[in-house]
């Protein structure tokens, strides 16, 4: 099933014969391809983001996620296709940093806090505009650094335990942690793989609240595999199978698809 809008948009492309575009969507995918070595990771993949969505990403291994995630922020460049942000941003035109400094932010799998200092210490040196460490941590807190760690810290869960180290905190923390970080970069889209992987129950739950107060402010792309989270996510799910968009809709309707129960919900 491609996303509503694709067809309208390319036309609006050939007619004018532009690269970039106005477009009221915050991210568009269109006809993306990826190979590696002879296999196609990405197929003519299509997606549409709107400004302030939240989207899950689900499919089976090798469906084409992370390579998705990974043509986003730029780590891999795409054979073919559009991939623009804002509507005025061809992303395939620019590295890592750069995506990053207009508004992208990623949190892989794993997270990567530094375990050594505060949880306040990894606030503080995340924050929008400080780039070295040593100075950042010597320096006086302002007033408005001060502000906006403890905004994030309210909305990870994190207010009792700034002064722990960050290696002290469990995996569910960390977790949070590191969404706390990117949220001192202040970002327009948020991607995040796999967040509850090896979280407990009470943790899923926590972290599916999180996200839908994130979500108030800013748009969103999970990429996940526990369908129970997804389902107390209650956002348009797309499902990719072999490089492609699959099926899209609310989890009741890809759930029900015979199509996505062959390939990934009946294994």
């Amino acid at each position: 099933m491609e996303p509503p809008g694709i067809d309208a948009q390319a036309g609006y492309r050939a007619a004018h014969g532009c690269c970039v575009m106005s477009t009221p969507n915050l991210l568009y995918l269109d006809a993306v391809s990826v190979s590696f070595d002879g296999f196609r990771a990405l197929n003519a993949l299509s997606l549409l983001l709107a400004p302030g969505e939240m989207r899950a990403i689900i499919g089976p291994n090798g469906a084409g996620k992370t390579t998705m995630m990974d043509v986003i922020t730029g780590k891999t460049r795409p054979d073919s296709g559009v991939v623009e942000f804002r509507g005025t941003h061809d992303l395939t035109r620019l590295d890592e940093p750069a995506i990053a400094r207009l508004g992208i932010g990623r949190k892989f799998q794993k997270p990567t806090v530094f375990e050594k200092l505060s949880v306040r210490d990894n606030l503080l040196l995340s924050l929008k505009g400080k780039r070295r460490p040593f100075a950042v941590l010597a320096a006086r807190e302002t007033s408005h650094e001060a502000g906006l760690i403890a905004d994030i810290l309210r909305t990870t869960r994190l207010s009792d335990h700034a002064a722990r180290l960050a290696g002290a905190l469990s995996h569910g923390q960390k977790q949070w942690l590191e969404i706390g970080m990117l949220l001192g970069q202040d970002p327009e889209l948020l991607l995040v793989d796999e967040p509850v992987a090896g979280m407990t129950d009470a943790e899923t739950a926590q972290t599916a609240e999180l996200l839908r107060e994130i979500n108030r402010t800013r748009s969103v792309v999970v990429v996940e595999h526990d369908m129970d989270f997804v389902r107390a996510l209650n956002v348009r799910v797309t499902v990719l199978h072999e490089g492609s968009v699959l099926a899209e809709g609310s989890i009741d309707e890809v759930s029900a698809d015979p199509r996505v129960v062959e390939v990934y919900l009946g294994r």
